[in-house]
């Protein structure tokens, strides 16, 4: 059997249209960056009739989506956003999940700090904003390396250690036949805490 051989796609360099797009639509391209919608490259190549090509955007939005700072705007979970900077709706839990491991992958390259407790914070924010349950959530992140699979255990436990710090909490206060507030002051704790908890 004869080897196929692949096609090399000639070089592209992207630079040229992102200085374009930054100074078109700053809100998206510009010094800060968002998350941007889905059907983005079509409404792109409509606004911009002749101004590049699809295979000029292409490689333009495809260096733009692997950027650290592209990937830091989906991994803070933002709101998509369209052309005119509004927003578009919300990014799939899996990719804020993995953008949220890509740019701590990349972060540990360049830091001999432990950034442990800083990715497995990210995770909790994203696991609690996505409202899925730790086996719907796991499923659709599906962590295949050790690493990923440890750091979202590590982000479940805290999610669990938080839950029955909560439930402690409540079951005192209901114990205790106290306001909020007085419970609140008994305790030293802050009142919109206790009725968070309680509520």
């Amino acid at each position: 059997m004869a080897e196929e051989t692949k096609k090399k796609r000639p070089f592209v360099d992207a630079r040229p249209v992102l200085d374009k797009l930054a100074h078109a639509h700053p809100q998206l391209f510009g010094a800060r960056f968002l998350p941007l919608k889905v059907g983005i490259f079509e409404e792109l190549m409509a606004a911009h009739a002749g101004a590049f090509t699809k295979d000029e955007l292409k490689a333009a939005l495809a260096f733009h989506a692997r950027s650290t700072r592209y990937l830091e705007a989906v991994a803070s979970g933002a709101q998509r956003h369209g052309l005119d900077g509004t927003p578009a709706g919300a990014i799939a839990p899996e990719h804020v999940h993995h953008a949220i491991m890509e740019v701590f992958k990349r972060r540990k390259l360049r830091s001999k700090e432990d950034l442990k407790p800083w990715v497995v914070a990210r995770l909790v924010r994203a696991i609690d904003a996505s409202g899925l349950d730790r086996a719907a959530y796991t499923e659709l992140v599906n962590a295949k390396d050790d690493e990923s699979a440890a750091l979202l255990d590590a982000a479940f436990a805290e999610i669990g250690a938080r839950q029955a710090k909560r439930e402690a909490l409540r079951r005192a206060f209901e114990a205790s036949g106290k306001s909020v507030a007085e419970f609140a002051e008994m305790y030293g704790l802050p009142a919109a805490d206790v009725k968070e908890a309680v509520g």
